[in-house]
């Protein structure tokens, strides 16, 4: 197979190209059809000489990805994409159109192996990590979409299928590439990065001196709850994860949200929101209430609007930060991970 350079940063790409002997320039030419106007042809590069057209042809290749199937909500704000890559593989990715702009839910890796209870990505496992170059593929995708609507992407949550910070080099090197003036030229302010809550990359992404918001998912008060939830709590367990999550504030003077899936007599009770308030207190921190988005296959059901309205209210009062999660998408399945289930469903029929 050819390499494809779908993904490489500019200093990649130049080295890439130093078998051709090309001024550096040709490279920045390359990555502005690749990345701004969308091209993926080397014949349609047409400020490339002629010749050097036909060179890269049948040396390189550039894959971005292909769409495999679209769902749009009824009421137009929301889409769901499920796209291949280069092997075959699908993954998810959603465009939800909101009053403020328009923010993209990309995945990192193909499947998810955290075992959350709760969440549709982790029933098959993981199959692979992606890579920087399949990340950004997701979002530029989308951004074609919406640039035909002359539109764009004003903010990028990393919050799709995987765990992130299991994918820490590919998801770090998407961010800066994200960045860059000849990708998406996207503040670092517009990007979120959600983890299921691994401490020692928390800590490491404090480090990197990058103003992203950190989402944490706890979903539970208490450690009980949170084994019974996520499994990944027997490793890292509340306490840590939470003092990790004041370390990140801390240190990158950027509020950290928790999220928080209220599941019908599981968690979502008075006595847990009292709980959750005393765990939380002082912290450069909000909570982010998601009425769960049901999985046939889990069996979980949502609370009433009342009990959610409560749960608010006690947070509320105890001088926590709180959003209600405002709901997108459910007509078309968006919760992570659904749509790549149902597809892989359908092929093995």
């Amino acid at each position: 197979m050819k390499q494809n350079i779908f993904g490489m940063s500019l200093p990649q790409l130049q080295g890439c190209l130093k078998e051709f002997k090309l001024p550096a320039y040709r490279a920045k030419q390359i990555v502005e059809w690749m990345y701004q106007k969308h091209v993926l042809d080397f014949q349609q590069m047409t400020n490339l000489p002629i010749a050097l057209r036909t060179s890269l042809t049948d040396n390189l290749d550039i894959f971005r990805v292909k769409l495999l199937e679209q769902q749009d909500s009824r009421d137009g704000k929301t889409s769901k994409f499920l796209l291949e890559l280069v092997d075959g593989i699908a993954v998810e990715s959603v465009l939800m159109r909101q009053s403020y702009g328009n923010s993209v839910c990309l995945s990192t890796q193909a499947g998810c192996n955290m075992g959350c209870t709760f969440c549709a990505s982790t029933l098959h496992g993981m199959v692979r990590n992606l890579t920087q170059g399949e990340i950004l593929a997701q979002a530029l995708f989308i951004n074609e979409v919406l640039n035909k609507e002359e539109q764009s992407i004003n903010t990028i949550v990393i919050m799709g299928s995987g765990e992130p910070l299991a994918n820490y080099d590919n998801v770090l090197n998407f961010i800066r590439l994200c960045h860059e003036t000849y990708t998406m030229n996207l503040g670092y302010r517009h990007i979120a990065v959600s983890t299921a809550g691994i401490v020692p990359m928390i800590q490491e992404l404090a480090k990197e001196d990058l103003p992203i918001t950190l989402s944490i998912s706890l979903h539970a008060p208490n450690n009980v709850i949170r084994s019974k939830l996520m499994p990944i709590n027997d490793k890292f367990d509340i306490h840590a994860v939470v003092a990790a999550g004041k370390h990140y504030a801390n240190i990158t003077k950027r509020r950290v949200t928790y999220e928080y899936i209220l599941i019908a007599g599981e968690n979502d009770q008075a006595e847990h929101a009292e709980e959750l308030s005393r765990l939380l207190r002082g912290q450069m921190a909000n909570v982010n209430l998601i009425p769960i988005n049901p999985v046939v296959e889990r069996g979980l059901k949502r609370p009433s609007l009342n009990q959610i309205k409560v749960f608010e209210e006690i947070l509320n009062n105890n001088h926590i930060a709180v959003t209600v999660r405002r709901e997108m998408g459910n007509d078309i399945q968006a919760a992570c991970g659904q749509l790549r289930n149902k597809h892989a469903a359908e092929n093995q029929l």
